[in-house]
């Protein structure tokens, strides 16, 4: 019965989620870590990190590394199945609706609106993670540079995962008192 409370867990996530994937990190650990208490919170950025670094949507990655955690590929299949239905429902719908309203004033208003709401939906869960992740400002320089570096100067972000690790690597064998 795990795989149908997984299925219903996720197609719950996935149908009342705006945002994405990243809008989607704080009710995916409130359902999984605080509700079910299916994985705990170390597991759970473990996970995440995992998730974000394997191509691919990242819901989907996260719905289906929990639930092959719990119950192997049937897991994986009930949880990934019910992050993408509800999106794939929403999406056919829209297509075969969208030209019958797609001019409305308060709809277009309404899409307007929604916005800044994810917005704040994916702020949430980057400054938790960099809470977590021990991101002071001391060290903060990392990620925005990285950004700015991606988002200014068009870098391709395969190359800084690839510096990171080797800066990782370097400050843990040469300059970090745990490498010495």
């Amino acid at each position: 019965m795990i795989n149908l409370e997984l299925f219903k867990t996720f197609f719950k996530i996935g149908a009342f989620t705006l945002g994405g994937g990243y809008a989607m990190i704080p009710i995916i650990e409130s359902e999984v870590v605080d509700k079910h208490k299916w994985i705990n919170h170390e597991e759970f950025l473990d996970l995440l990190a995992v998730a974000q670094s394997c191509p691919g949507v990242f819901a989907i990655n996260m719905s289906t590394f929990v639930g092959y955690k719990l119950r192997q590929t049937r897991g994986a299949l009930a949880a990934s199945l019910g992050t993408a239905l509800p999106s794939f429902i929403i999406l056919l719908l829209i297509a075969m609706c969208f030209h019958n309203f797609m001019d409305v004033g308060w709809i277009a208003a309404m899409f307007r609106g929604i916005r800044p709401a994810v917005v704040a939906l994916i702020a949430v869960p980057t400054f938790n993670m960099a809470r977590s992740a021990n991101i002071t400002l001391v060290n903060c320089w990392i990620p925005i540079g990285s950004a700015l570096l991606i988002y200014a100067m068009g870098v391709n972000p395969i190359f800084i995962i690839i510096a990171a690790g080797v800066g990782g690597y370097i400050y843990h064998m040469f300059l970090s008192d745990e490498g010495n």
